[in-house]
């Protein structure tokens, strides 16, 4: 990269890239690994069980994931700087709603919120314009504004633990919702000179394979997009039920609960770092050559939970665990972009990112009904391990069969 390298990319391009962070960052508010914080006092509140609980949260988050289905598309209409206020006051409503609410009916309703506008809109709109606003650097640009995800994944939890010991939870959401209405104006500031028109010219979008300009009804006629589904399904459902299981499988293997959350730093600086790697090589070789490969090391992670009883095993599966998450967090979203162009990549990726949702809904409950079925997380690991072989085997088929996609004809620094 000329120019100053790294440092001069980032003072170019800071703003759009510091617009991608901020949105990634407060979707962490309708993340699973932060509302499960308040998980205990939510069940107490509502004297709900964990079946109860697991219920409701799936039953949301699966609604969600339909709604993505239609309202991510909204990326493709408008720009960042219209939309992404929006979906902040409606996040930040969310979090006033789990704030206020004093009814199990409407619990549904607060979590679906938090689900729609968290997880699946503040991370689209994000990892959607990156893939539009950047060709040439579009795997370092993914890669920098997910650093928003690892940033509250790391330092959310802890603090928000520490805060339940002398706020009431319920204050703790009100504050959630200050943070989402003050990035409002935030977002505004970077983005007072938006990159590009959301309303692109084809001539200035980036076309896919057979030098096309692809639409979500074609993606979905053609075989590639289904082999890819079980790749993006599966982080989302299998490693959403291990962090959502944790307290019981810390007393399956005989670890201490805080022995198993000590990892979190190691995981999420690992994530961290595989990202941008990712990122760097991806504009290097391309997310064809990548992704058929980027989910083994998952597998060999839940075989060492699987089978692994030490503190050394429980490390070294979430060293793996890490490597996969980093490359998930970047390779998916260029992979859209570069197989299918960016004229229609909100649409797309609205379809990726329901499919990522509702697998974070299916997780949980399957691994629940399972465990009270009496099949062992344990089990369930080596079921884990040969869904993700089987899932980059068909990624390796479906990226083989399809023609691989032209260089773009104009590239964006």
């Amino acid at each position: 990269m000329s120019d100053g390298g790294l440092r001069g990319y980032l003072i170019r391009n800071a703003r759009w890239l510091g617009a991608g962070g901020l949105l990634t960052f407060l979707s962490c508010f309708g993340q699973t690994f932060f509302i499960s914080v308040f998980a205990g006092e939510i069940r107490a509140e509502f004297d709900l069980s964990h079946g109860g609980w697991g219920g409701i949260y799936g039953i949301a988050t699966a609604l969600s994931a339909v709604v993505m289905i239609w309202s991510g598309v909204m990326t493709d209409w408008f720009r960042v700087r219209i939309l992404g206020p929006v979906v902040l006051l409606g996040l930040g409503t969310a979090c006033l709603g789990m704030a206020l609410n004093n009814w199990v009916f409407l619990l549904p309703v607060v979590i679906f919120g938090l689900r729609l506008f968290g997880q699946g809109m503040s991370s689209h709109i994000a990892l959607v314009a990156m893939a539009r606003w950047f060709q040439a650097t579009r795997g370092r640009a993914l890669a920098i504004a997910t650093l928003g995800f690892a940033f509250g994944e790391a330092v959310l939890p802890f603090v928000f633990v520490k805060a339940m010991t002398r706020f009431d939870w319920r204050d703790l959401w009100v504050f959630c919702a200050l943070v989402c209405v003050a990035g409002i104006p935030v977002l505004l500031w970077l983005l007072r000179r938006e990159r590009t028109p959301q309303n692109l010219a084809k001539g200035e979008s980036s076309t896919g394979m057979n030098d096309h300009h692809w639409t979500r009804g074609e993606a979905i006629s053609h075989p590639l997009f289904w082999f890819i589904v079980p790749s993006i399904l599966g982080p989302s459902a299998f490693m959403t039920a291990t962090f959502f299981h944790q307290v019981h499988l810390a007393e399956v293997k005989g670890w201490e609960h805080l022995t198993f959350v000590s990892m979190f730093p190691v995981y999420t600086g690992l994530s961290i770092l595989t990202a941008i790697a990712t990122g760097v090589a991806l504009d290097r070789w391309g997310t064809a050559r990548m992704m058929p490969l980027f989910q083994l090391p998952i597998i060999l992670g839940f075989l060492m939970f699987a089978f692994g009883n030490g503190v050394g095993a429980l490390l070294l599966g979430f060293v793996l665990m890490a490597l996969t998450t980093g490359a998930n967090a970047t390779l998916p979203s260029a992979f859209w972009a570069e197989f299918y162009g960016t004229a229609h990549i909100g649409a797309i990726k609205a379809l990726a990112t329901a499919v990522m949702v509702l697998g974070s809904a299916i997780g949980p409950v399957l691994t629940g009904v399972l465990i009270d079925a009496g099949i062992g997380m344990e089990t369930q690991f080596l079921w884990f391990s040969l869904y993700f072989l089987i899932a980059c085997l068909l990624v390796q088929v479906g990226i083989s069969r399809a023609q691989t996609p032209p260089r773009t004809r104009r590239r964006y620094t």
